[in-house]
């Protein structure tokens, strides 16, 4: 068997190589490429669906149910405040540098690499399923989401993303509303129309102030923010109509569309959600990838970031190595140590439950 030491070592060369190569979302050809080829050269065999690689372990039994290892290859591009070469992948003082090493580079080799060390075994409670996922970054409709139903149905899926390998039990969903109140025009001098922007206000004030019933134990209220607001033609004319958007983060104890039916029952707005995709998740406490977990002495936590969990339909706990608010800044970075925690720990979180 592979030890971590070597397991370590083909990671980050493999994340090195991912750096060098431009990789921002719905264009990550090259990235998937190098991913398909590194698989394949330790006799995986691969299939790419657009841009996302998947991959099963080698004695795939279709009687046994499926663990979904998740993490993505596609990044933003880089902050303007970047001072070295964003897709260099130089080192220094036992940092790797580079746009995407930590969001999520670091996670994505560490779980190839816990792929690997499985990979060979024939006695596994479960089959592994691995998908190197694209446009994460912009939550594409070409990246996990259209991946997944060319596989297997999972039973739970781990989502490779920087935690600081603490575990994120359960993540916020997100709605963009188009709003538009409607009133009639007039002129401002007499008497005359309906001000839609009053009418506007009347449904802003109620969510700037409306509370939900239910509470998420780890991501809190469900917090909806009016961020955009237009109406107007010239300043003598009572405006017609008020267009506002609000944003809506959603938490795991309502859907998207659970929200959204709330809203518009108790608003006088057209209300018109962009999309209802990108809902909250969540997991059990007493799922045995949790418990394996906190046996581990990791903390569960509630994540207020977006990741691919939001487009799966099953079960998932995001946990991975490097720190999420090092994600899109300038002169992104990750550890070499924190590749080889996430490998150790990704390896031994999966030991009793597979």
């Amino acid at each position: 068997m592979t030890s971590i030491a070597q397991l370590t070592e083909g990671s980050i060369n493999l994340l090195r190589q991912l750096i060098s190569i431009p990789s921002f979302s719905r264009d990550e050809e090259g990235t998937a490429s190098v991913i398909g080829q590194y698989l394949t050269n330790r006799g995986v065999k691969i299939h790419r669906v657009g841009n996302n690689v998947i991959a099963y372990n080698q004695y795939f039994d279709k009687d046994k149910p499926t663990l979904l290892l998740n993490s993505h290859h596609d990044t933003v591009k880089p902050n303007p405040g970047y001072t070295k070469n964003p897709f260099e992948a130089s080192i220094e003082t036992g940092k790797l540098y580079g746009l995407g090493s930590n969001d999520a580079g670091g996670c994505l080799v560490s779980l190839i690499a816990t792929f690997l060390y499985y990979y060979s075994r024939s006695d596994l409670k479960y089959n592994i399923c691995l998908i190197a996922s694209a446009e994460e970054e912009v939550s594409g409709k070409g990246g996990i989401e259209e991946a997944y139903k060319h596989v297997v149905s999972c039973a739970f899926a781990i989502v490779g993303e920087p935690t600081l390998l603490d575990l994120a039990v359960a993540e916020k969903g997100l709605m963009v509303l188009d709003c538009i109140a409607h009133g009639e025009s007039g002129h401002a001098a007499r008497e005359e129309g309906v001000n839609a922007i009053y009418n506007a206000l009347e449904d802003i004030h109620w969510f700037k102030n409306y509370q939900f019933e239910k509470t998420s134990s780890y991501l809190g209220p469900v917090k909806m923010s009016v961020t955009m607001i237009s109406a107007g033609s010239q300043h003598n004319v009572v405006p017609a109509s008020c267009s506002f958007v609000v944003d809506v983060r959603t938490t795991d104890v309502y859907s998207n569309e659970e929200v959204l039916n709330i809203i518009q029952s108790q608003v006088q707005s057209k209300v018109i959600a962009r999309s209802i995709r990108l809902n909250p998740s969540t997991i059990d406490l007493q799922h045995p990838v949790v418990l394996s977990g906190i046996k581990l002495g990791k903390k569960t936590y509630g994540s207020p970031t977006m990741s691919d969990q939001a487009l799966l339909p099953i079960p998932s706990l995001k946990v991975g190595p490097g720190d999420s608010a090092r994600s899109h800044t300038a002169d992104e970075f990750i550890y070499l140590d924190e590749i080889e925690e996430g490998i150790r720990f990704y390896i031994d979180l999966l030991r009793d439950v597979l």
